[in-house]
């Protein structure tokens, strides 16, 4: 991990070292309606439908919405619809649409366009392009119909009463080919500008149907970095900063505010069940028994943070199985027998690499952690550090890794956490497979006994962790650095950063 000595010496060259473009040259003044948010990572696509990353989906948030949208509590609300019904049977669900909702071009939102987008996300164009990131959770869905000119229908070919979180997903105009260069869509922000590696650029959509935002204009600055990027904030050239490690936060300036959350990621150490020795569960067990997660939290997060056991993070409220987190206690010797089993010991110890995108730095500060506390046990761990596109290509898609530590988000329904662990996921890039758990999973998505649907999905959870599927470590704590200038900023049970809810202070 980076010490304070790092940072000082980074203080003195600031000018040098700064990686970020762009940047202002002064402070502004408490009159200004602009804001500087600074990013780590470059946005992989403008059109919404064809982006993969996390940290793309946090800034677009704010460019576009979907049929309904994510509220603070983790409700989902109306949003290009006004209101919607769900059948008792979970077969179909109904959207009226809001009246005079414009895109940003100006055209008002149909149906039509709402019947595109659907099917476009759903994988149901009859000339779908390739690059689109089909929804593999609206499969499901075998017709989306136009009924007048303010309604749409969604039927199922099975029972989901799920689908809602899915729908999220972006409503696009039908006719527009310029997604990918400058995205239109009906969020509180417009697209203004994108310079790859740079800046991301937006300003307040004055035809939003909803509450405006405060702010005039926003750019995302993507900075090489965290550590260029807690330089810039440090000079004073950005506003809020949403990937503070514990470090940076001990040392934030006095005119900066520290806003803490949770993260509402999976953090792991994400196993690819095909490599070898990874296939032997004792070998995946033995990796569980030898963390301290405590001590991980603790050196990383200041403490901060909720310690997971499986594939699924704490505010999913019922569906949330919190007697897993005590499943794996740390038992460095139980760790070692299990090692033995295996056939590993000191004269022959098990080795692996550990990739992690070099772009996050709790989850370089975690594998180095975990490769000390696998020391303990004769365990050789390696991390290699790459790029996040190297890490979206690589590992992400092409599964050519052994291990992996990242977090991943979710939508707002149980079935999104879980799904990318069922055998024939396009998505299950961990390569787990257990009949069992493909079963399970089915028979919980198609549900329409809430009861048995919470029962069901603590099942599946609970199977993750018995496998081993991967070494869960936590949903991390956010910690946002908020420029004083500005209040409420909100944290979201989803991977969004909210700059319609940003206020100027009074």
């Amino acid at each position: 991990m980076k010490k304070k000595a790092v940072f000082l010496a980074l203080l003195i060259s600031v000018t040098a070292l700064c990686a970020c473009n762009g940047g202002r040259q002064e402070k502004k003044g408490s009159e200004d309606t602009s804001a500087v948010v600074g990013i780590t990572q470059d946005l992989d696509s403008l059109d919404p439908h064809i982006a993969v990353a996390a940290g793309t989906d946090e800034v677009l948030f704010n460019v576009f919405e979907g049929l309904v949208k994510p509220s603070v509590d983790g409700t989902l609300v109306p949003a290009v619809a006004k209101d919607y019904t769900i059948a008792p049977d979970g077969k179909s669900y109904t959207f009226t649409l809001r009246e005079n909702v414009k895109f940003h071009n100006g055209e008002v939102v149909t149906a039509d366009d709402v019947v595109y987008s659907i099917e476009r996300c759903a994988g149901l164009l009859d000339n779908q392009d390739p690059e689109v990131v089909v929804e593999s959770a609206l499969s499901v869905i075998s017709a989306v119909e136009k009924v007048g000119e303010d309604t749409v229908v969604l039927t199922l070919s099975e029972p989901n009463t799920e689908l809602l979180g899915f729908l999220t997903c972006a409503i696009i105009p039908k006719d527009y080919t310029m997604q990918k260069s400058a995205p239109v869509g009906t969020g509180p922000f417009r697209f203004v500008s994108y310079t790859p590696l740079t800046s991301f650029v937006m300003e307040r959509n004055e035809d939003y149907y909803g509450e405006k935002p405060y702010l005039e204009k926003v750019t995302f600055k993507i900075c090489s970095g965290n550590d260029a990027a807690f330089m810039e904030l440090l000079a004073g050239s950005i506003d809020v900063f949403p990937y503070l490690t514990d470090e940076q936060a001990s040392q934030l300036p006095t005119d900066y505010n520290l806003e803490v959350g949770a993260t509402n990621v999976v953090q792991a150490m994400f196993l690819n069940n095909e490599f070898a020795p990874f296939t032997d569960l004792k070998v995946r067990q033995a990796l569980c028994y030898a963390v301290d997660k405590e001590e991980l939290l603790n050196i990383v997060s200041g403490g901060r943070g909720h310690i997971i056991g499986s594939n699924m993070f704490p505010n999913f409220g019922v569906y949330y199985d919190e007697t897993l987190e005590n499943y794996y206690t740390y038992q460095p010797e139980k760790a070692k027998e299990l090692l033995a089993q295996a056939g590993y010991d000191e004269n022959n110890p098990l080795t692996f690499t550990v990739k992690v995108p070099s772009n996050y730095d709790i989850h370089v500060a975690t594998a180095q952690v975990l490769v000390e506390q696998y020391k303990k046990v004769g365990v050789k761990a390696e991390i290699q550090l790459i790029e996040w596109a190297a890490w979206l290509s690589d590992v992400y898609k092409a599964r050519e890794y052994e291990a992996t530590i990242v977090g991943l988000d979710s939508a707002l329904a149980p079935s999104d956490v879980l799904k990318r662990y069922t055998s024939t996921a396009k998505n299950n890039f961990v390569n787990y497979e257990n009949t069992k758990f493909d079963e399970l999973f089915t028979k919980a998505l198609t549900s329409t006994d809430e009861n048995e649907k919470v029962t069901l999905y603590k099942n599946i959870q609970k199977l993750l962790t018995e496998d081993a599927a991967s070494v869960y470590l936590q949903d991390g704590a956010k910690l946002v650095a908020v420029n004083k200038r500005f209040t409420n900023f909100l944290f979201y049970p989803v991977y969004v950063l909210d700059m319609a809810a940003i206020k100027p202070a009074q």
